[in-house]
């Protein structure tokens, strides 16, 4: 049981740490400076903990993703797990092959980014395939060698490093980090990947729902700590080159690899090509393979679905992933900040105690919810003239968190109903 947690702890480290956590952390120290501690908590806020109470949730649901709408209704459950995955396999999943070109080909050959991509989502699909190795596989092997690398990368920064982290001035730095940690596509990641463990957990062990729940929540917090160290040590490690370092002369897929350079040497190019390699790829095959696992879920468990779907999810790869990083991140924005906060209180309201888990919260919640993420969504779309003063007037709406303070509220509201009306209390 002990050997199991470990290997699927480092699976779910693996299937989270892909393109954005690694180019990501970085540069957000470099632009922080002597604030990165402030911006290091709100970026674990949104790229850990969120995720980790994500995978929570499915060691409690023990499902598939459809389970995490399905107290909102059906009709909600599927337009959102087919926004998530549609959200999955046309951005993430392909920047994954993106940041490999740029920064593990690119630098060592001419050839072009369709090669990379075409190649890279034909391993993808290869492991996709034979998903009952998938555990296995990046548990064993691939999760403790990515880890092997990053701390590598880290602890030469930190010990050979001594430049200083020079003071910059950055508005609301927590809020600045959780935003950061969007990009990182962890929390969507959770109810994704999440799902693929349950699955891949069910077909290779007999395990009753209370083991596996033990087991799953070891493992979960396993891979938090894993993320929670590798994620400070990278920022942290930006930081200390804020002081030779300009922000406007380099970008984020730039700037790590000029921090492997400055600390590996010219080994340093060989280093990160096989981080960024194994990063990249293994949350490629995570994504990929639960989006797969949902469509087989719909069309009766056919495997022919599955298959369809997986091949289907590699080309859109390989065509996307021909774009540049930096047109991906920006593209991501607008989904990101309809999408998340949805999901953020889908993860808070399946963790509240079963006797509240009211329909009437569930639906209350979200609605609120998704009205209030509507103003941040047309923002990032061109009409940001048009509803700048809205935001204004409401709380955290210059920090595109105008829909938190209602959603808390309406939960708040319903919950006193709802245990008032269970105990035959007047309200």
């Amino acid at each position: 049981m002990t050997k199991n947690i470990w290997i699927t702890g480092f699976a779910l480290f693996s299937l989270f740490f892909g393109a954005g956590n690694l180019i990501l952390p970085p540069y957000l120290g470099l632009t922080s400076g002597n604030q990165w501690l402030w911006v290091t908590l709100g970026f674990l806020i949104s790229a850990v903990i969120l995720p980790l109470l994500g995978i929570l949730v499915h060691a409690r649901l023990q499902g598939t993703m459809m389970d995490f709408g399905k107290k909102v209704g059906p009709v909600f459950s599927l337009v959102y797990c087919c926004l998530i995955y549609a959200i999955s396999i046309t951005l993430p999943s392909p920047r994954t092959a993106s940041v490999t070109h740029e920064m593990a080909i690119a630098p060592i050959s001419n050839t072009g980014s369709l090669l990379t991509s075409g190649l890279y989502f034909a391993l993808v699909l290869l492991f996709v395939l034979n998903r009952s190795r998938i555990l296995n596989i990046i548990g064993k092997y691939l999760g403790p060698l990515l880890i092997l690398v990053v701390i590598s990368v880290i602890t030469v920064a930190t010990v050979t490093i001594d430049t200083g982290v020079v003071p910059v001035s950055v508005s609301a730095p927590v809020i600045s980090g959780l935003l950061e940690g969007y990009q990182t596509f962890d929390t969507i990641g959770a109810t994704v990947v999440g799902g693929v463990i349950i699955i891949s957990l069910k077909q290779k062990f007999n395990y009753s729902y209370p083991t596996l729940k033990n087991l799953l929540f070891k493992s979960a917090f396993v891979a938090a700590i894993g993320l929670l160290l590798i994620y400070s040590g990278l920022i942290y490690s930006g930081a200390l080159l804020s002081s030779t370092v300009d922000t406007s002369t380099v970008n984020r897929t730039e700037f790590l690899t000029l921090l492997s350079t400055e600390t590996l040497g010219r080994i340093g190019t060989y280093f990160l090509s096989l981080l960024v390699t194994l990063a990249c790829f293994t949350t490629a095959v995570g994504i990929i393979t639960g989006t797969a696992d949902f469509v087989k879920g719909i069309w009766k468990e056919s495997p022919l679905a599955y298959y369809f779907t997986a091949v289907f999810a590699c080309f859109i790869g390989v065509f996307v992933g021909q774009l540049d990083v930096s047109v991906i991140i920006k593209v991501a924005i607008p989904a990101l900040l309809f999408i998340y906060p949805i999901t953020i209180v889908l993860i808070i309201l399946h963790l509240l105690p079963a006797s509240i888990q009211t329909t009437l919260l569930f639906r209350g919640v979200v609605l609120i919810t998704t009205i209030g993420v509507l103003p941040d969504f047309l923002g990032s779309i061109g009409f940001k003239e048009q509803v700048t003063p809205f935001l204004h007037n409401i709380p955290l709406g210059d920090y595109t968190l105008g829909w938190l303070l209602p959603s808390l509220v309406t939960g708040i509201i319903i919950s006193m109903y709802t245990y008032f009306n269970q105990n035959k209390f007047s309200v």
